[in-house]
């Protein structure tokens, strides 16, 4: 998995690339973590690269979202490919979370 990470005024963008699962999880929290503690509480998860998320991965971004919604911030997804949106639609995910079709659609909501 290879994390990218996108600054500007009002947003940060990570977009994931690869498998998130039990072996690299912990990359993907500490980043999410580092960020809520420098007060970034806009975080913005490009998914359009990820091409498998195992419960360790959404066990992440539910973790991020209530950390996040707690800080009155926003915690969006976009990009799901059609296979990891099938899993958040068979895990209730897409109820919890604000999951948008690309980066330009997401961005408007912060």
């Amino acid at each position: 998995m290879n994390l990218n990470e996108i600054k500007n005024d009002k947003v940060v963008i990570i977009e994931i690339e690869g498998r998130l699962d039990t072996t690299n999880y912990n990359q993907l929290e500490k980043k999410l973590l580092e960020n809520i503690e420098s007060n970034n509480k806009n975080l913005l998860i490009d998914c359009a690269k990820m091409d498998y998320v195992s419960s360790s991965g959404l066990r992440i971004f539910l973790m991020a979202l209530k950390k996040i919604t707690s800080l009155n911030g926003k915690f969006v997804l976009c990009g799901l490919q059609e296979n990891i949106a099938e899993i958040f639609e068979i895990s209730g995910f897409t109820s919890i979370f604000q999951i948008f079709e690309n980066q330009e659609m997401a961005l408007k909501v912060f």
